[in-house]
């Protein structure tokens, strides 16, 4: 920018007059990252990961430092298996508190140069800075959110910038960590024809084995494919897939903080489960905290899912509209309990349960109906919750708990915002401005 706070003159240049600039901001081994930014003095320059459970040395790895992944760590590895590769390997316990912070304060420093910004997920989002010229060319940009974002919060980041979403992001990940890379739909045969389908955004293992028996195995041979015969394997996905493999994308920035369509969290136990009462515990800690959110949002939910997982590995889920929404946790308990006993039953080993609170609607728009004695319990009732809500938020989440939420399983860590995870993930990021 001029010293008179204006746009370089030839910085039109650099912008379409039709078509769109998007950037994808990538932050690099975040989790990591920010423990690094925290304690520099333990963690920079070291091997370190952060896992769930690694006292029990049988958690999962969810990321790890470049360090590490250079010695060979990768994430999904298991913390026992890790550290016979690495001896060395400094372990983490999450801090999703910590990450909320660190992720809204990097979302704020790209908003500043744009308020079309989309987050996709707690540690990336999309920026449309197609309006941004004040601020300079789209590499100026970028290169002045990632050193922001190095000297303010101490972290590294990858930007990609191209003329759609699908490219900004493929773009993002051609050079890690700390690299700023420009897609161009010329360059994409350069760049992208050679890789393999499974490097292409959106395309999951599955969809790369259909494509690979069809001896498609490269991007460049989908983009060459025939459109009929995709859409007759793939349905309409056929024609997304020949699109991206050519670098076309239509998907906009959805800059609009909608509200929550679904609330939800999900834990895994550390060990295989199948008697009721432990089941029930946890469907009882984990519908605590669902209805503890959703009422921060001041929503109601009129539909319900639960997600269970096997020790193969295996998900399932199963939901169900409720006659009543609600935003009680005893009725969001009892629903969950009857969903379990009916679509799974006892004795059968689970290793993962989950609670997803469906059609959200705001709850100054409800017209809830209720019987007579509904009707006269029901305000006494929503007071008793509100004092509760009052209590924990001024002294912890532990300050009202029922005996059947006692135990010593991973639900009762939900009440621990520092440690319960990210299955709100965009709930810090609603508030921008």
């Amino acid at each position: 920018m001029s010293s008179d706070g204006n746009p370089p003159a030839n910085v039109d240049q650099y912008y379409p007059t039709a078509g769109r600039v998007i950037l994808h901001v990538d932050m690099n081994a975040f989790y990591c990252s920010v423990h690094e930014a925290e304690e520099p003095d333990l963690y920079r320059g070291k091997a370190t990961a952060v896992a769930g459970s690694s006292e029990l040395r049988k958690g999962v790895i969810v990321t790890c430092s470049y360090t590490a992944r250079n010695r060979g760590i990768s994430t999904g590895m298991v913390v026992h298996q890790a550290m016979k590769k690495c001896p060395d390997l400094i372990v983490i316990r999450p801090d999703f508190h910590l990450y909320r912070q660190y992720s809204r304060n990097f979302m704020q420093i790209a908003y500043s140069y744009t308020p079309q910004l989309e987050a996709t997920s707690i540690d990336e989002c999309y920026l449309d800075i197609t309006g941004s010229r004040q601020f300079g060319n789209p590499m100026e940009i970028a290169e002045s959110i990632q050193r922001r974002i190095k000297d303010e919060l101490g972290l590294p980041c990858s930007i990609g910038i191209a003329p759609n979403k699908l490219l900004a992001k493929m773009a993002s990940d051609l050079k890690k960590p700390n690299g700023i890379s420009i897609l161009r739909m010329r360059d994409v045969p350069r760049i992208l024809w050679h890789r393999p389908c499974n490097e292409m955004f959106g395309i999951g293992k599955k969809t790369a084995e259909k494509l690979k028996k069809l001896g498609i195995e490269t991007i460049g041979q989908l983009a060459k494919s025939d459109e009929k015969m995709l859409t007759e394997l793939f349905g309409v996905n056929g024609t997304w897939l020949k699109n991206s493999a050519n670098g076309i994308n239509h998907s906009v920035v959805h800059a609009e903080r909608e509200a929550n369509k679904s609330i939800g969290h999900t834990t895994t136990l550390p060990a295989d489960v199948s008697e009721m009462n432990e089941i029930h515990r946890v469907f009882l800690n984990i519908s605590d905290q669902v209805a503890r959110r959703l009422r921060k949002h001041e929503m109601l939910s009129q539909g319900l899912q639960i997600t269970i997982r096997t020790p193969d590995m295996k998900t399932i889920t199963r939901s169900r509209l409720m006659e009543v929404p609600t935003e009680d946790a005893t009725v969001i308990y009892r629903e969950a309990c009857q969903l379990f006993a009916k679509h799974w039953g006892s004795g059968k080993p689970v290793r993962m349960l989950g609670i997803t609170l469906q059609n959200l609607i705001p709850r100054e728009e409800s017209a809830v109906q209720m019987d007579l004695f509904e009707y006269e319990q029901k305000p006494k009732k929503d007071n008793l919750i509100r004092i509760m809500d009052q209590l924990r938020d001024k002294f912890g989440e532990n300050a009202v708990v029922t005996a059947g939420m006692l135990g010593d399983d991973p639900s009762v860590l939900l009440r621990n915002h520092k440690v319960r995870g990210t299955s709100l993930q965009k709930d810090n990021l609603q508030c921008l401005d």
